[in-house]
């Protein structure tokens, strides 16, 4: 199992949401973030009219716990919807992870990142989740 942990901008954040529902991608959870990167020299660029430092552009930070058959198509779907071609688009790390647990059933390793029953997607179980709480 390996850990990715994607720091994107905010504004590219929806596109790689859904590419990563695509690909069967579904649990992951991320944060608003700021930070300092690489480029020492803040250049000042207009953003939705705004003059803004580069340094002070929104990021997101995913964390995404995937099982290794499905790391290299996580790492290429972030590759492909993330960037914009601009400095400070982010950075990727990758971890390897020794253990994962399911609370609710005790699952352990591989099987506590997946649903195996096909037929209850990651979206109709936050549908039933939420009408259940009702």
């Amino acid at each position: 199992m390996k850990k990715i942990e994607a720091i994107i901008r905010a504004s590219k954040y929806e596109e790689l949401k859904q590419a990563l529902h695509e690909i069967d991608v579904d649990f992951f959870s991320w944060w608003d973030v700021t930070g300092q990167g690489n480029d020492t020299k803040f250049k000042k660029e207009i953003f939705r009219g705004s003059i803004r430092e580069t340094s002070l552009i929104s990021r997101r930070l995913l964390s995404i716990v995937v099982r290794d058959i499905n790391f290299e198509k996580t790492i290429k779907c972030i590759l492909k919807h993330a960037p914009t071609g601009e400095v400070g688009d982010g950075k990727i790390f990758v971890s390897e992870i020794s253990g994962a647990y399911r609370i609710r059933t005790g699952e352990s390793g591989d099987e506590s990142l997946f649903i195996k029953d096909s037929s209850l997607h990651a979206y109709d179980f936050h549908e039933s989740s939420a009408a259940a709480q009702r």
